[in-house]
């Protein structure tokens, strides 16, 4: 089968497509025929080898998060599907490998396909939506009635993000352009607030959950309108030492991490408030909860037009770099 490798971390790194052997899939696992796989800049930041501190690769390494396909084979121990069945996944972090023909993984990090979706749209689903679900419900720990405001979020992070907390009992409050404020106000945004003629943090004040989707620049905005004791989880800024013990890193991570993240733990709490951070991990349950809302709302995430085959996928790699999307690049195998 055909799989876009990477052979040296660096930035300038490109992919290798090359023949490989077709994966043998574990008792537990299931062998999937790719239809469809996403490209994000996370395979930008595990190609540059910035990620490296939070999981490290052995080279040749196939890239790939987030894919859509067939079930081909199960393994003796898989239950829940069978061959012929149209799947997406998150993959392992320690199994990613989407951009190939076809990919081996464990039953518990697949769901079924939301209904009559098409595999390009449905592989733009898995990681943005198991970020949301993941960062309100894992990080932040969201309740009922609290209020989630998402900076920047009229992209694919809040057209997920915004039902599923919704779907939680949150009231949440969006800034973006004003081309999107008829879509989020239909979703049931609190308040929609246009960045170019308003500033949030001038008018917002006391919300009890901030995720960040802009970066360190906005951190300090971000943190003022936050009551105290409210958190705020950043998906673009610098893992802490809180993100380290979460995740189970050794101790040395863990001093890594907590010296990254000194600036913003100790300005948060300084207001009495927290930072988070968070590294989506494949979550098969969460996953088809993710699936129930999607259909449920008929979310339909965005999708560029630009078309790539796996062959091209060093074009797609730098059309995801120069940013100014319309929407998750795909490649269709």
């Amino acid at each position: 089968m055909k799989a876009a490798q990477l052979d040296r971390y660096g930035r300038a790194s490109r992919l290798v497509v090359r023949e490989v052997a077709v994966p043998e899939p574990a008792a537990d696992e299931m062998l999937i025929k790719v239809r469809a796989a996403a490209v994000n800049p996370l395979e930008l930041l595990i190609a540059s080898g910035s990620l490296r501190l939070i999981r490290s690769y052995r080279l040749p390494q196939t890239l790939g998060n987030e894919c859509s396909g067939i079930v081909k084979r199960v393994g003796s121990q898989v239950r829940a599907f069978r061959p012929g069945d149209a799947v997406y996944t998150r993959l392992p972090l320690d199994r990613i490998g989407a951009f190939a023909e076809y990919v081996a993984v464990a039953e518990t990090a697949v769901a079924k396909m939301p209904a009559v979706y098409a595999f390009d749209v449905a592989a733009a689903i898995p990681l943005t939506g198991l970020t949301a679900w993941q960062g309100l419900v894992e990080v932040l720990e969201a309740r009922p009635g609290q209020t989630l405001l998402i900076p920047g979020g009229s992209g694919s992070f809040g057209q997920m993000a915004v039902p599923i907390a919704r779907a939680l009992g949150l009231r949440v409050v969006v800034t973006g352009n004003e081309r999107s404020r008829e879509e989020f106000l239909a979703m049931g945004v609190e308040r929609y607030i246009d960045y170019r003629t308003e500033n949030y943090w001038e008018v917002l004040s006391g919300l009890d959950l901030v995720i960040d989707t802009l970066g360190a620049g906005e951190f300090a905005h971000e943190l003022s309108v936050l009551k105290p004791g409210g958190r705020l989880l950043s998906l673009r800024a610098v893992p802490n030492g809180e993100f380290a013990r979460r995740s189970g890193f050794p101790w040395y991570k863990r001093i890594l991490f907590t010296l990254a993240g000194m600036k913003y733990d100790r300005a948060a709490r300084r207001q009495g408030k927290k930072y988070r951070f968070i590294f989506v991990h494949a979550d098969g349950e969460q996953l088809r909860r993710i699936t129930e809302i999607v259909e449920q709302n008929h979310i339909t995430p965005a999708v560029d037009p630009h078309r790539f085959s796996l062959d091209q996928i060093n074009d797609a790699l730098q059309l995801v770099a120069r940013g100014s999307l319309q929407g998750k690049v795909i490649i269709r195998m």
